[in-house]
């Protein structure tokens, strides 16, 4: 036997040799959506045929660069001759649909062979699902003759208690459909495998995969094909309409999986890359998204503050804009005094939802007359999207309220302002992208980020799309990715450069004092920039200054002009993961933190590589399972926060928006306006944690109310003052470490594995809970 597992791109060569295999070897091509399990289960069943000495197979995976929501395409191949090149299949006998949107928008059916089978995983029944396909895939499918099945794999999931992991279902109806092996030795080998692949998370767990295979045939249907296409269907657009050129050019051409085909001169001569293409990309992979009870509302913000994806948003307006609202938008009044005719909308982008639930687990409302309702709901997402784009459409033309009317120390006002970070390719559920999300709502328009290698840099700059945006006014933060080891220095030097700039501009405006206006001299040189307030009025006297320099045509005008921008202060933020600022990075971080420059450090606390699949940083907490440290880590936490505090002059935070929304906030504004150093941990929930991501928000209360996560908040000014430094923000624990441990797989595989070793491990965490709790309570006490 001979296995192939790789991970790579579309430039293999393809393979054409179709008379010579066509007879005796198997070639199947599987479309999946990454976390949806489609790539285990490929890796079960290459497996499974390769028991077998006299045959041979191959896999090969090719993924996008989303995070848990890319899009994989699985190729098998196997059969009686040895397999001497790594290739991908040029036609295929077998085609797996695992998700319905792939049929909608690709042409998934280009690979496959004359008589080849599709197996297609579809909300809609054996009846409905024909006249569902776009034309051409009618067309492609009658004319090579095809077999088509069909299954609602999602729901038989459901029922079986595995969310959405149809895996383990559309597995079973490969192998019932392919005749590759009699079914019921299917089966059983299936279930072999799925018993050594799951039996570290749990019996149950294994159990409700075996649930699964069991119900699964009762509910495959084949399609009854008929002579000639039905339907009027085109494909659904890759990009939304209105993109610019570069969108409809080169990003919707790599999004359809045929980027190897742009020539060179298709891209940025600097290699720069457009920012905000990601609103153009809509993925539409949730058939679940939310809903807005606008009639018992509190507008409080809460689930427009923690959606990973930017996809909830929130306008007040005045009621004469609803003039020409589309059927089924919907408005509120705004839950505020004195204003009788102003309108408040919270929208939801639904084509860009990934179905987390987070919302509807922030939302403090609940309906007191409907059991288990809320101000906000998931519910099935309309098959036809057009309505629901056309609010979304109609939500854009409503005026974004002005940076400085909006209150910036409140939960509710922050959901005001436009995020300049929106749609990134992270997992559903994501417990890093919402403080990026709140920073660009900030800063954003002054915000420069030098980012980390890691999660970060692959939902921040996964091309085609980037998340980062630029408001109306052209404005959005200028983001640029380095490696692990040096990310803390490069963005120093981006503070740098920016100081370096700004005393330039300022000597230049001295130069200049008896040609410019005097009194915008003096206010452009000592006006605070402290306030949103204080920063609007620089940036007017700025374009003022540009106004009077334009009219000039000199070698001093033209220099001052290339640096005029930077009399507005510049946010410089210095972001990454745990394995970057605990590990890797964390001399280049030290070095940075020591000196006095204007820098913010905002790391995303996974507590482990989370994006080169789970390895242990110096993060990984006491206990926790994780590659390198399989039998359980042995070391406690290292304590950044308190390296950070010694050396007195850095501004520190612990936050955790799921516990206390308002001290994340409070600590973010807090560091950015601290005229130094600043480092805020961002505890950041992971599906590498092995939890339901659904309960995210309510783990990270979890670690702070057990006192594991300590929220804090120093702040050397207030020593300066005779205050004390350090506020402990979170009360004493309430909780044992045990009732937030035992809810992540990474402390439960122990405990199931080895019952001993994991109990002891348990203790010995509580200890350390205990011990840092008394260490942070005692330094809050002191002056």
């Amino acid at each position: 036997m001979g296995i192939t597992d790789d991970v790579g791109g579309t430039s293999l060569p393809v393979d054409s040799s179709f008379t010579a295999e066509s007879d005796e070897v198997f070639r199947a091509v599987f479309f999946g959506l990454g976390a949806d399990g489609t790539v285990g289960a490929n890796k079960n069943t290459i497996k499974i045929i390769g028991e077998d000495p006299k045959t041979h197979v191959q896999a090969y995976f090719v993924y996008d660069s989303k995070k848990s929501g890319s899009q994989t395409v699985s190729y098998l191949r196997f059969g009686p001759e040895p397999i001497r090149s790594t290739y991908l299949a040029g036609s295929a006998q077998f085609i797996g649909c695992h998700q319905f949107q792939f049929i909608e928008k690709l042409d998934v059916l280009a690979l496959a062979a004359p008589g080849a089978t599709l197996l297609l995983n579809s909300p809609y029944g054996v009846d409905e699902v024909w006249n569902r396909l776009p034309r051409a895939a009618q067309e492609r499918i009658i004319e090579r003759r095809m077999r088509v099945w069909t299954i609602d794999a999602d729901r038989v999931a459901r029922d079986a208690g595995l969310g959405s992991h149809a895996n383990s279902v559309l597995q079973t109806c490969f192998f019932a459909v392919s005749g590759v092996l009699p079914r019921g030795e299917a089966i059983d080998r299936i279930k072999a495998a799925i018993q050594k692949t799951y039996r570290s998370k749990g019996a149950e767990v294994v159990q409700k995969n075996f649930d699964a295979v069991d119900r699964t045939l009762a509910v495959l249907d084949e399609v009854d094909v008929p002579r000639e296409a039905s339907g009027n269907r085109p494909r659904l657009p890759i990009v939304a309409p209105g993109a610019p050129d570069f969108v409809t050019g080169v990003v919707k051409t790599m999004l359809e999986g045929r980027g190897d085909d742009l020539p060179v001169s298709a891209f940025p001569v600097d290699g720069t890359f457009p920012s905000a293409t990601s609103r153009w990309e809509k993925r539409g992979i949730s058939a679940t998204v939310p809903f807005w009870e606008a009639g018992i509302c509190i507008q409080c913000g809460n689930c427009s503050f923690v959606c990973p994806h930017s996809v909830i948003r929130a306008k007040v307006y005045s009621s004469a804009r609803l003039d020409g609202a589309p059927e089924g938008f919907a408005s509120a009044p705004i839950d505020a005094r004195g204003f009788p005719d102003t309108r408040y909308t919270l929208q939801v982008y639904e084509e860009d939802c990934t179905g987390c639930g987070l919302c509807v687990e922030a939302c403090p409302v609940k309906d007191p007359s409907v059991s288990g309702r809320r101000a906000i709901n998931m519910g099935s997402r309309d098959a036809d999207a057009e309505p629901a784009r056309s609010r979304t459409a109609f939500f854009e033309t409503l005026p974004i309220t002005e940076r400085g009317q909006v209150d910036f120390s409140t939960v509710r006002g922050t959901q005001l302002l436009e995020p300049l970070f929106e749609f990134p390719g992270a997992c559903a559920g994501c417990g890093e992208t919402p403080y990026l999300k709140l920073v660009s709502q900030l800063f954003g328009d002054r915000m420069v980020v030098a980012n980390a290698t890691g999660c970060s840099s692959i939902y921040g700059g996964n091309l085609p799309t980037t998340p980062w945006a630029v408001n109306a006014e052209g404005r959005g933060p200028a983001w640029a990715n380095s490696l692990f080891e040096d990310n803390a220095e490069f963005g120093l030097g981006m503070r740098l450069a920016a100081d370096h700039q700004l005393a330039a501009a300022r000597r230049l405006l001295e130069a200049m004092r008896g040609r410019l206006d005097g009194e915008l001299i003096e206010a452009l040189l000592a006006a605070p920039q402290r306030t949103e307030y204080d920063i609007r009025q620089q940036r007017a006297r700025v374009g003022e200054l540009v106004a009077q320099l334009s009219g000039m045509d000199d070698t001093m005008a033209r220099r001052l002009l290339s640096v005029a921008g930077q009399l507005v202060r510049r946010s410089v933020w210095i972001v990454g993961g745990d394995g970057w600022a605990y590990d890797i990075g964390s001399g280049g971080l030290d070095h940075v933190l020591a000196g006095e420059r204007d820098v913010n450090v905002l790391v995303l606390d996974t507590e482990v590589y989370s994006n080169t699949g789970g390895q242990a940083s110096k993060s990984t907490p006491l206990g926790a399972v994780a590659k390198f440290a399989s039998a359980g880590k042995q070391t406690e936490k290292k304590d950044l926060a308190l390296q950070a505090m010694a050396y007195g002059h850095v501004y520190v935070a612990r936050i955790a928006m799921g516990a206390n929304p308002q001290q994340t906030l409070d600590a973010l504004r807090e560091a950015e306006a601290y005229e130094g150093p600043s480092l805020v941990l961002a505890y950041s929930h992971c599906i590498a944690h092995g939890i339901d991501m659904r309960m995210g928000l309510d783990q990270q209360s979890r670690a702070v109310h057990t006192g594991y996560w300590p929220l804090v908040r120093y702040n050397p000014e207030l020593r300066a003052e005779g205050e004390p430094a350090l506020t402990l923000d979170s009360v004493r624990p309430s909780m044992p470490f045990r009732a937030y441990a035992e809810r992540e797989l990474r402390y439960r595989m122990l405990l199931l594995s080895d019952p001993p070793r994991g109990e002891a491990l348990m203790k010995a965490a509580q200890e350390a809970v205990d011990r840092r709790w008394k260490r942070y309570e005692d330094l809050a006490l002191l002056r």
